[in-house]
């Protein structure tokens, strides 16, 4: 429960892709650190440049670490970062900012940072998923349906022709692609769903599967999307679980995104609660 040091040297991680992240966010978050009393000593533009791994941190001296980026450099910098001793802040520097809201409610950088000033900041493990191919901070979703997060990217990069592109071949995918289930769940649909995201939350692995059966929730898929989070449609909450199996109905290879990043899975893919591997910087009173 360690509050952060004023005065300490920082690592300062950013991704100038990223949703919210420009020349003008940076400069901002730059001087609301120096209001707050933080160094920054190194700064990264990742993935141009590599961010720093524990036995760099370790060389240089610098026990925090402080990422402005959205959920995918986020989850690639802080799980690479597991077993380290310091600490991370994580500022929304992307499109959803999932992390950062877990941590830290709604609030914008500067608002974060302002925070820590004043000692309102503590540190936090909290509850992320764990399998086969590795972690997810936040989540991840399953299935043929993951296909609809082209459509939320072309959104982002305000690419009228590409969303179009994408959620049509996103619908397609939908309705002809290896549908997938929740083993022990089953009888919720029996034909399965286009995709079923998993999040975690400190009573276990909360599970949602969406469907789009018609042109009624097709049309609420991409209404979601347009407001922002293609999560919003048409779904089925189906439980909280310590652990659970996902598998694909034809015994196809499934689809996933982790944090939003793309894999490849087996026919079935077992994810389980676990902790996070490195110290994270929490400022929402329930984070």
């Amino acid at each position: 429960m360690t509050r952060m040091s004023k005065g300490e040297p920082i690592w300062l991680v950013y991704n100038r892709s990223s949703g919210s992240n420009d020349d003008a966010a940076l400069a901002q978050l730059e001087a609301a650190l120096a209001e707050a009393g933080f160094e920054i000593a190194r700064r990264s533009c990742f993935p141009e440049e590599d961010a720093p791994d524990a036995e760099v941190l370790a060389r240089e001296q610098i026990g925090m670490v402080c990422i402005f980026a959205g959920d995918g450099t986020i989850h690639s910098v802080v799980t690479a970062l597991f077993g380290w001793s310091g600490r991370v802040l994580v500022l929304p520097g992307g499109t959803m900012n999932l992390l950062s809201r877990r941590l830290h409610g709604e609030a914008a950088p500067a608002e974060i940072v302002a925070r820590i000033g004043a000692e309102e900041d503590r540190i936090t493990r909290p509850p992320i998923l764990e399998g086969r191919l590795g972690y997810a901070l936040t989540g991840a979703l399953a299935g043929p349906g993951a296909e609809w997060n082209n459509a939320r990217e072309a959104m982002r990069k305000s690419a009228l022709g590409e969303l179009i592109s994408a959620a049509t071949d996103a619908a397609s995918q939908s309705m002809s692609g290896d549908r997938v289930v929740c083993r022990g769940r089953e009888q919720e649909r029996p034909e399965g769903y286009p995709a079923i995201s998993i999040t975690p939350e400190e009573g276990g692995i909360e599970v949602t599967g969406y469907y789009a059966d018609g042109i009624g929730d097709y049309l609420g898929q991409l209404a979601a999307i347009l407001k922002g989070d293609f999560r919003d449609g048409p779904h089925d909450e189906l439980g909280i679980f310590a652990q659970i199996e996902l598998a694909s109905l034809g015994g196809e290879p499934l689809g996933l995104l982790m944090d939003g990043e793309p894999f490849t899975g087996e026919a079935s893919e077992t994810f389980r609660i676990t902790a996070c591997g490195v110290d994270l910087v929490a400022t929402a009173a329930d984070a």
